[in-house]
């Protein structure tokens, strides 16, 4: 998006509208009476409508008016707001994302949508709501305005609104020309002209005030009841422009000029940024790092100590824009949990079910390309949750629960992973019938022990499915494989708990950022590899004769807990001989706890996250590639699946007793 193309920003903030509109339709549905969300609603659509006709959007703003309508009635009593009104216009908002995206030959589809809002809103009240306009009694009103100084420069058009102001009823016009400066002064793309209009109208003043409500916080505005002895003849819709009393100059700083909102405005100031020029950032720094790394290696082998001290200064500053970088790069995963709203209304729809959405954690940040590429895999476990967790209302209230069935989103830090969490309270997974279909499809053999841990894995192979029957939403077997493999992608990892009759608990661990991470640097035998360094715990030694006792049973003991090590010079095939005291690195991911053998502990290491080659991205212990300061490569340990491996070998060891 160029910041010069005013239709791309259009675009952008017509999203961000249009996300607020359908918060606001939602929060009704929860509260059908509320007149605040029912104005807001209003008000949104209201915005668009005006906004789409500005920048020529001509088919959005025809097609917005009538739900802008729709919603006029409601707030005006004439119409009750109902669940149908609201999915009819949450289905509207829908097409006119469609609109604002370009999209062709969608008449058909928004003539349906507004045949739907008509038999929504119902004859009887479009009848009774002609009737009670041509009978309504006539108010008169009088009003005093004033545009900032930089309405047209922002879009605003005078003459659209006292258009606007006509439509409500008869308008008489006059123009004040008081603060118009000399010839020499005048800037003609600034507002100078005030305006006094005397109106009739039948329409309640919050309509004259909606004519103003994309300037209404910066503009002078004065609406008053019109006296008996001003109330004009019928017919007097005129305009007439008349200078009042001498043409003066305004003092600097008076009224809303452009000075004063420009100051205003730096308070609360904020620039969009494209996300292509964030990731553009991200490698740039990422190669001042690995750059920053060749240079710490160089001055740290000689002798010269200023180039040590200009070395550890860009070491510093390098740090700190990686840091101030990933900030950037940061977003709070409200984002992400907001988009679930309207999914699970459509579910409950869909499904017939009462169904609540809980959210925590919404505060938790996640690099945003994470929260790009979870949304499609959460929307394929909540629709299971919905479709085969959740029961029906009448089965739940046979079971003694609440007709209601929730779907709870959370999320939160640990390490450096943020897990997110989707928990349902329905019927849970039936373990009996996710082994009969294992077995059928030959993933597992009948006599092979597994724990619900590993059992449960198994939905996510592809075209596995215990659904009873296939619906619209899910039961085909396709999509949770395609879960796995995206939260693997993100090299993050799941977890599966679930208990007859009291629901399921899916965990996606993901790591907080893929560009940049600190890690720590370990050696064993000839190669370097890289450790995580939020998942490190503590590093212990193990001499060579402590190493040879616990040949066969590869655990320690560690405050009272047996935590299980892995040799990885025997994992990786090195065939390297050890060094006489070796180094056990304890890391660990929730409550797991693994010890990785290494020969020895470099140190902290600033490590960009490089992908693996086609050859080499299936290889399971490693999530990346790194280049270190001497042009070398080291690999990046996959802490998930070696904790894996280490709790599968302990219960190995537990098994064989």
């Amino acid at each position: 998006m160029s910041g010069d193309d005013p239709v791309a920003a259009f675009r952008v903030e017509a999203g961000e509208l249009l996300d607020q509109v359908e918060q606001g339709l939602l929060d009704l549905g929860h509260q059908l009476g509320d007149m605040d969300l029912v104005n807001a609603v209003f008000r949104g659509l209201h915005t668009l409508k005006g906004s789409g006709a500005m920048f020529g959007f001509e088919a959005l703003a025809e097609f917005t008016h009538h739900c802008e309508g729709a919603f006029d009635k409601v707030r005006k009593g004439q119409v009750t707001a109902t669940h149908e009104l609201i999915a009819v216009v949450l289905s509207a908002q829908d097409h006119m994302r469609a609109l604002i995206d370009g999209g062709r030959g969608l008449d058909t589809a928004g003539d349906a949508i507004l045949t739907r809002l008509d038999a929504a809103l119902g004859a009887a009240e479009e009848t009774a709501l002609d009737t009670s306009i041509k009978n309504a009694d006539r108010a008169g009103w009088k009003l005093s305005f004033r545009l900032p100084a930089n309405a047209m420069t922002n879009g605003i058009n005078p003459l659209v609104l006292l258009d606007e102001l006509r439509e409500l009823g008869e308008a008489r016009i006059i123009a004040r020309t008081d603060r118009v400066p000399d010839f020499a002064e005048l800037v003609p793309t600034e507002c100078h002209i005030g305006w006094d209009v005397t109106l009739m109208t039948d329409a309640p003043k919050s309509a004259i005030e909606d004519v103003f409500i994309f300037v209404m916080d910066d503009m002078e505005l004065t609406i008053e009841p019109l006296a008996t002895d001003e109330v004009p003849q019928s017919g007097a819709a005129e305009q007439t422009i008349a200078a009042q009393g001498p043409v003066t100059k305004p003092e600097p700083g008076e009224g809303s000029g452009p000075l004063a909102h420009a100051a205003k405005a730096r308070a609360g100031e904020s620039v969009r940024v494209p996300a292509e020029r964030l990731d553009a950032l991200m490698d740039r720094v990422g190669e001042l790092v690995i750059a920053q790394s060749r240079l710490a290696q160089i001055a740290g082998g000689g002798t010269d100590l200023a180039l040590r001290s200009v070395s550890e200064e860009i070491e510093r500053l390098a740090g700190e824009m990686r840091d101030a970088t990933m900030v950037l790069r940061m977003v709070p995963v409200a984002s992400l949990f907001g988009r679930f709203r309207r999914l699970i209304h459509d579910l409950a729809r869909e499904t017939s079910k009462s169904i609540e959405l809980v959210t925590e954690g919404e505060a938790t940040e996640v690099d945003k390309t994470i929260v790009e590429r979870l949304f499609d895999p959460l929307v394929h476990i909540v629709r299971n949750s919905c479709d085969h967790g959740l029961e029906p209302p009448a089965e739940r209230a046979a079971l003694g629960k609440s007709e209601t069935g929730t779907v709870k989103l959370s999320a939160r830090q640990a390490g450096g992973d943020v897990l997110i969490t989707v928990c349902d309270d329905g019927r849970g997974i039936d373990r009996e019938r996710v082994r009969a279909k294992a077995e059928a499809q030959g993933l597992i053999l009948p006599s092979q022990q597994l724990g619900d841990g590993e059992l449960f894995q198994l939905i996510f192979h592809p075209g596995f499915s215990t659904a009873a029957q296939v619906t619209n939403l899910s039961g085909r077997g396709v999509g949770m494989d395609v879960v796995k493999r995206t939260v693997e992608g993100l090299r993050g990892r799941i977890d599966v708990a679930s208990r007859p009759g009291e629901g399921s608990t899916i965990t996606l661990s993901i790591p907080l950022t893929l560009a940049i991470i600190d890690g720590l640097l370990v050696r064993v035998g000839t190669d370097r590899f890289v450790v995580p360094l939020a998942a490190v715990e503590e590093c212990l030694e193990l001499s060579l004769e402590e190493d040879m006792r616990s040949r066969g049973r590869s655990v320690i003991t560690l405050r009272d807990r047996l935590v299980p090590f892995l040799r990885l010079r025997e994992l990786f095939e090195t065939g390297t001989r050890p060094d006489p005291f070796q180094k056990i690195v304890v890391v660990g991911i929730g409550a797991e706890r693994v010890g990785l053998v290494v020969d020895q502990i470099i140190g902290n290491h600033q490590t960009v996250i490089k992908p693996m080659s086609a050859l080499h991205r299936n290889v399971a212990t490693f999530t990346g590639a790194t280049i270190l300061g001497d042009g070398g490569v080291a690999l990046i340990l996959d802490i998930g699946q070696l904790v894996a491996v280490g709790q599968a070998q302990e219960e190995r060891l537990r098994a064989a007793g």
